[in-house]
């Protein structure tokens, strides 16, 4: 039957990338306990998970990796799509290792920069005290690096167009916004453009114009 085939085919591309949704289902779980708490506690609960300058100065370790368990906003759908569309892929084309190097470094090194940015903002006076308690969590510097890294799966000449517009998506807001979390993301995607390492040795790239999958035997 066409819909047995169709369950079939969309378990076969979960498993094809089991990185991809365990983390989906933990965001999953964590949503549904953050509409379960009320506004006061739920800001304090999270900003305790804060990749914030006040944790990352205690708590580094910890906060790094909590905050790239929750969703701020409690808007868990979009999400299944973009990590259906991005980090799916990315996961089966680099193998699970590469691709979890990948979001690591990204969340990583973009929160360590951007938080760095702002704490140097405070201390010249450019933003207020107040902003060592900022919330930040989230898991959108790491989808910004794969979206980033997924350029090198791309053949030529659609390389650079990919490529061209992942820099204009992130860059306008860090030039109009000029956020920390605006760098952040754009710091994302230089990381996921230096990663091309990662990506070395893996299958030949794939054309855009190409089906998304084999015909099931």
């Amino acid at each position: 039957m066409r819909i047995n085939r169709g369950v079939h085919r969309v378990w076969a591309y979960i498993r094809s990338a089991p990185g991809t949704y365990v983390w989906l289902a933990v965001l999953f779980v964590t949503t549904v306990a953050l509409h379960h708490m009320s506004p006061e506690f739920e800001e304090e609960f999270l900003r305790q998970r804060s990749t914030n300058i006040h944790e990352l100065s205690s708590n580094p370790v910890r906060v790094l990796i909590a905050s790239a368990m929750w969703i701020d906003g409690g808007h868990w759908l979009p999400y299944v799509v973009l990590y259906s569309v991005f980090h799916a892929p990315a996961e089966r084309r680099l193998g699970t290792a590469r691709w979890l190097a990948v979001c690591a470094a990204a969340h990583v090194l973009a929160t360590l920069i951007s938080e760095g940015a702002l704490l140097w903002g405070i201390r010249h006076g450019m933003a207020p005290a107040s902003a060592v308690n900022t919330l930040d969590i989230g898991v959108s510097y790491a989808l910004a690096g794969v979206i980033a890294v997924l350029v090198y799966r791309i053949p030529a000449p659609w390389r650079y167009v990919y490529g061209f517009a992942v820099l204009v998506v992130y860059g306008v807001p860090l030039v109009t916004g000029r956020t920390f979390t605006d760098l952040g993301h754009f710091t994302s995607v230089l990381i996921g453009f230096g990663c091309r390492p990662l990506v070395t040795g893996r299958e030949r790239a794939r054309n855009p114009k190409e089906t998304a999958a084999a015909p099931a035997g």
